[in-house]
């Protein structure tokens, strides 16, 4: 917390915010402004709603920091950047940028809202670096609601792609270099987002859809009636990197396609050696690599499913309640800030303090329930927790009130 208190012009939500963050670090069931004052000792919810509503603090400001945080403690030569998108089913039309939409949470078309993160995964550890929420069309196209929820009037509709272009450039930009890029299909078939990764001489592994077409020395063909061609020999089993159950080992084979400039392109093609399902990856490199480089670097688009699973589970990524723009950019900064401390403690544990051969090494979720057991459980007298029943219930005999004369309204 000490690498952002000076991002909070005032000591008050400087405090406030280092409160917030180890609410969302607790094993609270739900993690909301309500419940984290309460848990913090605070008498009631208006002072984290006003942290996220109209204190004076730069999100994007303690966003940078916890990208050096991160960069600092994670660093690795041959660390990868993860772009990939998640999404928090939500009720109602006033959540800012919330629409009917799919999203890979409920693995269906739903009422949501969508952001897209960058990760920068290596060795040490994985952690997420960037967000950028995603407005769709029907929020862009009308200002008035866009102004209400709190976006700025230079908002226009941006693609999942673009987003994910903004933020890798954003951290070169700072400083930082890695060598590689990754993500799924909805950025693999983006030619602009290609591009300028290879203006910038970044190496990629973007997956691509089975019709994508691709051009070899023979012509134009979709990936799918490649593959048809290859022989046996061509081949090879390889692992894609450790999962929660093991190595993951996949068949790879790899295509060299057509080559205008000094570089090189590949097709990379993945197949599951027990369901024979085929997966196709458009790969570049400023240099020649092997076979294991473009595996190694295809592997690690799973860590940002960990990393989803992980900030969703222990730091409340999904569970603000917030319709704002302003306040959801602070919430899930803040959560980043949460989860990544986890990350960081985990690599730096197991780097200076490995685990005895019968324990497995220590998880974010261990050092989790630790930090909080051993360092900051809150403990509340029996006034505290009576004064939050009180205010719960007060609160709900406004709300039932409301309700019941907004019935008698309409029914007059």
């Amino acid at each position: 917390m000490g690498r952002v208190a000076g991002r909070f012009a005032r000591v008050e939500p400087r405090l406030r915010a280092r409160r917030l963050v180890l609410g969302l670090l607790s094993d609270l069931p739900r993690k909301n402004c309500w419940t984290i004052a309460e848990w913090a000792g605070e008498t009631s919810p208006h002072g984290m709603q006003h942290l996220l509503c109209r204190a004076v603090w730069d999100a994007d400001a303690v966003r940078d920091d916890v990208r050096e945080y991160v960069v600092e403690h994670l660093h690795d030569d041959a660390a990868v950047l993860v772009v990939d998108e998640t999404g928090d089913v939500k009720k109602g039309t006033h959540t800012v940028g919330v629409q009917r939409q799919y999203t890979g949470t409920a693995g269906r078309i739903e009422n949501s809202q969508v952001a897209v993160y960058l990760v920068y995964a290596g060795a040490r550890g994985h952690a997420a670096v960037d967000r950028q929420l995603y407005v769709p069309r029907s929020w862009t196209s009308d200002r008035d609601r866009c102004r209400a929820a709190g976006l700025g009037e230079d908002t226009v509709f941006a693609a999942k792609p673009e987003l994910a272009r903004t933020m890798i450039e954003r951290f070169l930009d700072a400083g930082h270099r890695v060598g590689w890029v990754t993500g799924d299909e909805v950025y693999g078939g983006n030619p602009k987002l290609r591009a300028a990764l290879e203006e910038r001489d970044i190496g990629s592994v973007l997956a691509v859809a089975c019709s994508a077409e691709v051009t070899t020395g023979a012509g134009t063909f979709r990936a799918d009636s490649l593959v048809k061609k290859l022989p046996k020999r061509a081949w090879q089993k390889l692992s894609a990197g450790r999962g929660a159950k093991g190595h993951r080992f996949y068949d790879w084979a790899v295509i060299d396609l057509t080559d205008p400039v000094p570089s090189h392109r590949q097709l990379l093609i993945r197949r599951n050696g027990t369901t024979g399902e085929l997966a196709y990856y458009r790969c570049y490199s400023p240099e020649p690599v092997p076979l294991t480089t473009l595996v190694r670097v295809a592997g690690s688009r799973w860590r940002v499913e960990e990393t989803f699973q992980s900030e969703k589970g222990l730091a409340g990524l999904d569970e603000h309640q917030v319709r704002r723009y302003p306040s959801w950019s602070r919430w899930v900064t803040l959560a980043m800030l949460a989860h990544d401390f986890l990350a960081v403690v985990r690599a730096n544990e197991h780097a200076r303090r490995p685990a005895p051969a019968d324990l497995v090494p220590l998880s974010c979720n261990e050092i989790q329930r630790l930090f909080i057991t051993l360092v900051v459980q809150p403990l509340h007298n029996m006034a505290h927790r009576l004064g939050w029943s009180d205010w719960r219930r007060r609160h709900q005999e406004r709300s039932r009130t409301s309700h019941y004369r907004r019935q008698a309204a309409q029914g007059a």
